[in-house]
């Protein structure tokens, strides 16, 4: 993941005059924009919720997270422990950058074309269908029946870590195929948690939610570009889906989705105006006219931001709090499981556990590779150049980490804590098999190999 230039621009500027800029930001920077580095701090952060579960301090883990906040207004009320909010409302902005970067990948990515498409959305689609169908095998008709949606996600940013670790032994391809399987995995995830794991609708919120969308939408098409008036109207509508009984993060996936894909200036326009820009601010300021020179700053500042797409704003600035902060906040919220005998005894004898681990570890790369050798076979898609089958077993096998979004549904699918802890886990124990496994294959894999 390289360092947008944009950004490293930015802090260029700032190096100039700046010996922290110079010393402290841009190794920073580069650090954060490591491919490894995310998938390092979710993992420190999973460890790091099963050793504090497991502590003298273990009290004070699972009060924290049981805490209950209320946001009372004149509106609207809500209610909600620690966790649910972080789950529902900061989760919201991880899944605004999916919301993103799907939008992103269908526009001008490689789901930007219906062939490029076929080969990712094929081998998610067997990521998803075989190991739902493998943990139904286990659990259909049980308790744990509801959880078929737990094995059928991949985790990006543990998968791309495990990428990074490999460095060149394999071609770039396979990193651009995974992040679009990614991509299309989570298309798959998000109808499946809207239309699955949404209840108790309410008719009048979700009335609400669709009308605050239609002015979302039209404040778009009218031009409005302040982002003050499209957080208020965005709050609102997070409120009102979470509100209907649909889960509130869709809200998050919907709200990418509309973010304008192109900018409002080309690049051609600002070659155009900024010497006529420049030339008035030099007038100004020979004249002396200090008021005359701040409108022209603005008039370039306002330029200078319209060549970026508000959907490349958003992600270049986003994608770094949701990887840093959200996700590894919701690992800590959620990763805690308490390590006993009697929870591994039952783990061991649990379907749920077993379906999870069979789901991801098996059903993953043999729904990836399966449907996607069916549809090179019959001339629907065609693997990228680069790529050969045994790096497609290997990104199989990496499917299987599951972690993030799967711990997401096994909230969602689950309220008995017998169960949850079970599916922690099939999802714990999956996710460390998978990237050791897909570390392991890859490694030894020549990319000269056919």
């Amino acid at each position: 993941m390289s360092v947008p230039p944009r950004s490293r621009g930015s802090v260029e500027a700032q190096a100039a005059h700046s010996y922290m800029a110079r010393q402290v930001l841009l190794p920073i920077q580069a650090f954060v924009h490591t491919e490894a580095t995310a998938g390092v701090i979710l993992l420190a952060a999973a460890v790091g919720a099963i050793i504090w579960a497991n502590s003298p301090w273990d009290r004070s883990y699972s009060d924290l997270w049981e805490t209950t906040i209320t946001v009372d207004v004149r509106l609207f009320s809500i209610s909600e422990d620690l966790r649910l909010w972080i789950n529902k409302g900061l989760m919201t902005f991880f899944f605004f950058v999916v919301g993103l970067e799907i939008k992103r990948e269908l526009v001008h990515g490689e789901l930007g074309s219906p062939r490029r498409a076929a080969l990712p959305a094929v081998a998610a689609l067997g990521g998803m269908v075989l190991p739902a169908l493998l943990f139904l095998a286990l659990n259909a008709g049980g308790d744990g029946a509801r959880g078929w949606g737990i094995p059928m996600a991949v985790d990006i940013a543990f998968a791309l870590g495990v990428l990074a670790l490999l460095g060149r032994r394999i071609p770039s391809e396979v990193r651009i195929f995974v992040l679009a399987l990614a991509i299309a995995d989570d298309i798959g995830a998000i109808l499946v948690v809207a239309i699955f794991y949404s209840e108790g609708f309410s008719l009048e919120a979700l009335g609400v939610a669709l009308l605050l969308l239609g002015v979302i939408i039209a404040m778009s098409r009218a031009g409005v570009r302040g982002v003050n008036a499209y957080l208020l109207v965005g709050a609102l509508f997070w409120v009102a889906v979470f509100k209907s009984g649909v889960h509130a993060t869709i809200a998050g996936v919907v709200l990418g989705a509309l973010t304008p894909a192109s900018p409002y200036f080309s690049k051609r326009t600002f070659a155009e105006s900024i010497g006529t820009l420049v030339a008035r601010f030099r007038g100004a300021i020979a004249e002396g006219d200090e008021e005359k020179a701040e409108m022209v700053l603005g008039q370039v500042e306002e330029l200078t931001q319209g060549t970026e797409s508000p959907l490349d704003r958003l992600e270049r600035l986003l994608h770094p709090l949701t990887s840093y902060a959200v996700i590894p906040l919701f690992a800590l919220a959620n990763a805690g499981l308490v390590l006993s005998g009697d929870v591994f005894q039952d783990a061991v004898s649990s379907s749920v556990t077993l379906g999870i681990i069979l789901g991801l570890v098996v059903g993953n790369p043999l729904g990836i590779v399966g449907f996607s050798w069916v549809a090179v076979r019959l001339g629907i898609a065609s693997l990228p150049a680069g790529m050969r089958w045994v790096h497609m077993v290997g990104i199989g096998l990496l499917g299987g980490m599951g972690f993030t979004v799967s711990l997401f549904i096994s909230g969602l699918a689950f309220e008995d804590a017998e169960l949850i802890s079970e599916a922690k886990v099939g999802i714990l124990a999956a996710s460390v098999i998978a990237g050791l496994a897909g570390y392991a294959f890859l490694r030894a894999v020549r990319t000269d190999q056919p």
